[in-house]
């Protein structure tokens, strides 16, 4: 066994078989809530360290209005480790290699260039996240440890005294319970465990929701990130294949009012904001095409209990601001896959004395510091960005910041690197890694 400063463990002991029993319930090793990229990485993981894993999904498919579709350098890279990014390379998807912002005079400022990274695949590649899901699963389906249910919407958590040994669940067949050793929560956050534990939250005020829509267009956008502010709007537009995803900010609680001004009124906003999109705008057929999310940003403070971790969004609510929430959440996988392993294995979490329920705080102390430094930064660019671009004509970067940037543009290699990497970026426990990644891994 071997243990590295980034709580890696290379996994040395026999899978524990299930309980065919359990009083008539089954049972697993780890129970999985959430079949998004934070259960599904997670339970690919901990599967190939030999783990018996369901991850419960409460949707049939993975076809689903997802907003984020954001996949950073530091992901690409895991994908390339786990043996899986030859496959990604040849979804559908589009590049993002440059951040723009409006300045003075009508010109714009590179804010961030991800192609100055160091790293394997420095951009951030644009695909459906249902694509993403989909190649997960499969390769975790692959190990013989894995299940995933799919419409299975977990409603609540078993318990024995104030131990957590399991959830309850509906699905097509009826009601059911799954026990477990331990259950990881990675259902985002409204997650139904999170609700169930009733953990203390930090929360942070956000005074501005978004809407996402896509515009179908012909006309390529490049390899850039491009907001616009304007009159007390802001929109950003995503290039892809044939269409740019529009995420449209305004204040939060005006949702109703944007629908009662109807469909021709928004189009018109998107020209005006966005007038590239102009002669496309009316491929918006209606506003049930417009998709409201209700931006929150918060933290738990105690990340698990006794038998019950949280990670993801369900640990910590993200703005949508840089798209790092997917990030953060693949990265909390790793972290916890690694931590997790082997007392898993051991069985640890289970059995009189229960002295895993100690290993679950490690998590939480190894992936603090990033979340917090990560939501600090949203919460500043809340403050000094969008929240006076809302309330005014407009706002544009600090003149010495342009100046700068102009004269070492070398320096937008940092923003890129808050975005695309983060603090504390996770590697694939060696355990986990497989050949046939990319030819440049």
């Amino acid at each position: 066994m071997k243990t590295g400063s980034g709580a890696e463990t290379d996994v040395d002991m026999p899978a524990d078989p299930d309980d065919p029993d359990a009083g008539g319930s089954p049972r697993t090793t780890c129970a999985i809530v959430g079949g998004g990229p934070a259960g599904l990485v997670l339970g690919l993981l901990l599967a190939r360290a030999g783990v018996t894993v369901t991850v419960l999904e409460k949707h049939a498919d993975f076809l689903r209005d997802f907003r984020g579709d954001t996949v950073h350098p530091t992901t690409l890279g895991l994908l390339d480790d786990l043996g899986l990014f030859d496959r990604f390379d040849a979804l559908p998807h589009s590049r993002i290699s440059r951040v723009v912002l409006p300045g003075p005079a009508g010109q714009d400022v590179q804010m961030a260039d991800f192609s100055r990274l160091r790293v394997r695949h420095p951009y951030i590649a644009m695909v459906p996240q249902w694509d993403l899901l989909d190649l997960i699963a499969d390769a975790a389906a692959a190990e013989p440890s894995f299940t995933l249910r799919t419409e299975h919407e977990v409603t609540g958590v078993i318990r024995d005294g104030e131990r957590v040994v399991g959830v309850e669940y509906s699905s097509p067949a009826g009601d059911g319970r799954l026990l477990a050793d331990l259950t990881v929560a990675c259902d985002g956050r409204w997650s139904a465990v999170r609700r169930s534990l009733g953990l203390p939250a930090r929360q942070f005020r956000v005074g501005f929701d978004v809407w996402w829509y896509r515009v179908n267009t012909a006309e390529p956008l490049g390899e850039s990130l491009l907001p616009r502010i304007g009159r007390g709007r802001v929109a950003i537009a995503i290039p892809r294949r044939g269409y740019v995803q529009v995420a449209a900010l305004g204040h939060k609680g005006t949702d109703a009012a944007v629908r009662r001004r109807g469909i021709d009124a928004f189009r018109a906003d998107t020209a005006q904001l966005l007038p590239e999109l102009a002669g496309d705008v009316d491929g918006i057929a209606s506003m049930d095409d417009v998709k409201h999310l209700d931006v929150r940003l918060d933290r738990l403070r105690l990340w698990h209990a006794p038998g019950v971790l949280c990670i993801g969004d369900a640990a910590h609510a993200m703005s949508p601001v840089g798209g790092v929430g997917i990030n953060l959440a693949v990265q909390d996988a790793v972290a916890a896959a690694r931590i997790l392993a082997n007392p898993l294995r051991r069985g640890t979490f289970c059995g009189p004395a229960r002295e895993g329920d100690h290993v679950l705080a490690r998590v939480q102390r190894r992936r603090t510091l990033p979340t917090i430094l990560i939501q600090a930064l949203q919460r500043f660019i809340h403050a000094r960005l969008i929240m006076p671009a809302l309330s005014s004509t407009g706002v544009t970067p600090p003149r010495r910041l342009i100046r700068l940037l102009r004269r070492l543009p070398a320096l937008t290699v940092i923003p890129a690197f808050i975005i695309g990497v983060g603090p504390r970026p996770e590697r694939a426990p060696t355990w986990a890694r497989r050949p046939g990644g990319s030819a440049s891994g």
